[in-house]
């Protein structure tokens, strides 16, 4: 009985430990802000269904991150989608908004794909340009979105259509190190094939897929270097925005000033990628 005891309170003290550790580091050398703008893009992003690998990029551009290289970058976005894009499905999914029909037919090519698209090794300029444009193309996005009813006719794709844009948009993310989000969302909307809520969860499968797909095509590659110690208290404020925001992000009145930050963040990462191209 006293043996248990002790291997409980081992066990508190060796958490308790780890817990301080990782505080510590959080606070430490401007790393608190980086872990600030991370839970914001985590906030706003899984408020749609998103996990975010965008504005992780673009926070991480701006750091001292920003120089390590493309693999590293996108390994760790993605670790980032895992965790967020998880806790955004559950949510939408538990709420009646996933409709398996819509989303299987864009996941039965992303998957594959994305394992290529992670396999496939981008360095130098041609990652630099890609991301650039990515950003850019994300800053847009976010800006011209506008509320659009739920209550709107719907007409799902043809699997025929779905196929090859799932493949397409998968190949892109395993490439960039998104999960694909950015791109499948506007089509569902602008094509009518779902209403918001219902690309969300769309969306958040589809993340979480392809985030898993570039990871595994990267492990094939011998390019899998998943730095833990960075990453963790990383996971931990992308946890803690993401459950906020897939919960009840469409509710919070600072939604609209946080999206505009994030504009700004994702169109300065950008510019400072394309000030690497040009110099």
């Amino acid at each position: 009985m006293l043996e248990h005891i002790n291997n409980a309170f081992d066990l508190r003290r060796v958490l308790f430990k780890y817990y301080c550790e990782l505080a510590t580091i959080m606070f430490e050398d401007g790393e608190f802000l980086i872990l600030l703008g991370l839970f914001f893009v985590a906030l706003l992003y899984s408020s749609v269904g998103h996990g975010g690998a965008s504005g992780y990029l673009a926070i991480l551009s701006l750091t001292a991150y920003g120089e390590f290289d493309s693999g590293w970058l996108k390994q760790h976005a993605w670790c980032l989608n895992l965790a967020v894009a998880s806790i955004a499905f559950y949510h939408y999914r538990k709420a009646g908004f996933h409709i398996p029909k819509l989303t299987l037919p864009f996941i039965f090519t992303s998957i594959p794909f994305a394992i290529i698209g992670g396999y496939i090794r981008v360095e130098g300029e041609l990652y630099d340009a890609l991301l650039s444009i990515t950003l850019i193309w994300a800053a847009y996005r976010l800006f011209q979105n506008k509320e659009i009813s739920n209550d709107e006719a719907i007409t799902l794709p043809k699997k025929s259509v779905a196929l090859p844009i799932g493949g397409a948009i998968g190949l892109m993310s395993g490439i960039i190190g998104v999960g694909g989000g950015i791109f499948l969302s506007p089509v569902l909307l602008l094509k009518r094939w779902a209403p918001p809520k219902t690309a969300a969860a769309t969306a958040s499968l589809f993340i979480l897929l392809n985030s898993i797909s570039g990871l595994i095509g990267s492990g094939i590659s011998g390019q899998l270097e998943i730095d833990f110690e960075i990453l963790m208290p990383f996971i931990f404020v992308v946890l803690a925005g993401g459950f906020i925001g897939s919960k009840y992000g469409s509710q919070l009145a600072p939604q609209s000033s946080i999206k505009y930050l994030l504009i700004s963040v994702l169109m300065i990462a950008a510019i400072k990628r394309s000030l690497i191209l040009i110099m």
